[in-house]
């Protein structure tokens, strides 16, 4: 199947980066390469773009899409929470932009074998990187009901959390919960058919919340936030694309923390922590898709553009 992906928000985040002709640019969720290949478009002479990507797939079809920059693309196949050492093995310290779009790609939605969607029965998977072990199947059939109920209330903020919880437990008990087909069923079976006529589908946060899980998407997303504002050169700028609050939240607020890091009390006439501020937030409000943006692709609905300026 052809890698397919929209890149939401593409035009907005290329004039946000500001891009210099010879410049170093990384691409952290490179996907099928449509940011990388406007920013390369922009690039001359020693202009650089590392593309990184967990997932094969892409890693291919961004790879053959990028070939005519020849030189100017270096493609890694990495998580970007490890990009500050792998840059450093290639020989860059800083860069002077980066780009992260943290949504699922249209491929992987598509692709029926990767167990993303609910709306295709098949194995439950979920992985971005097939080399970890860590399956959706796993989390379904071996986590304790206490885990799987926080897991959806907090990574899918469903309602209905701890009856969908105990219908998974209750299920695998007389034989494991293999598809997401199966997946899907239960989760029907445990919300009230008056909210099921009204609110989308069913299952649309239980799968988010397990896809998260699954791949540490927030742990990564909050663990990786300051390394990757360090990763920049004075006048560098991170542009972000979230596409839901708890991502967006992780991102505000890391953003804000490396523009005002002090935490002397507000009665201290002067700041005595020490803390220097990293640069500035650009979006005071988030960036969002156009009008026209929306009707062309639906999933970028929920999506948010953030920016952050090293100084």
């Amino acid at each position: 199947m052809e890698f397919k992906h929209y890149s939401v928000l593409l035009n907005e985040t290329i004039e946000e980066l500001k891009i210099k002709p010879d410049g170093i640019y990384v691409d952290g969720t490179l996907g099928g390469g449509g940011h990388s290949e406007a920013i390369l478009k922009q690039l001359t002479g020693t202009g650089r773009l590392i593309g990184i990507d967990q997932d094969e797939a892409a890693i291919t079809a961004a790879g053959k899409r990028l070939e005519p920059f020849g030189d100017h693309v270096t493609i890694l196949r990495d998580n970007y929470r490890n990009a500050s050492a792998r840059l450093k093995e290639i020989g860059v310290d800083k860069v002077d932009g980066i780009v992260l779009d943290l949504g699922v790609s249209s491929y992987q939605l598509d692709t029926a074998e990767r167990g993303f969607s609910y709306n295709v029965d098949t194995g439950l998977d979920m992985r971005m990187d097939q080399r970890q072990t860590l399956t959706a199947r796993e989390i379904v059939n071996t986590w304790s009901e206490t885990e799987i109920f926080h897991m959806i209330r907090d990574y899918g903020e469903d309602r209905f959390a701890k009856n969908i919880a105990k219908h998974i437990v209750q299920e695998r008990e007389k034989k494991p919960i293999e598809t997401t087909f199966e997946l899907n069923e239960l989760i029907r079976a445990s919300i009230p058919a008056k909210i099921r006529a009204t609110g989308g589908h069913p299952s649309k946060r239980t799968f988010q919340a397990i896809r998260i899980a699954c791949n540490r998407e927030l742990d990564v997303l909050q663990e990786s936030m300051d390394e990757l504002i360090d990763l920049l050169n004075p006048g560098g700028r991170l542009c972000i694309i979230t596409f839901h609050s708890l991502e967006d939240r992780i991102v505000k607020t890391a953003f804000k923390r490396n523009e005002d890091p002090c935490i002397c009390p507000p009665e201290f006439p002067v700041c005595t922590c020490g803390r220097k501020s990293k640069g500035k937030v650009i979006t005071r409000k988030p960036i969002l898709p156009s009008e026209r943006e929306l009707e062309e692709n639906s999933r970028s609905a929920s999506a948010k553009l953030r920016v952050f300026e090293h100084i």
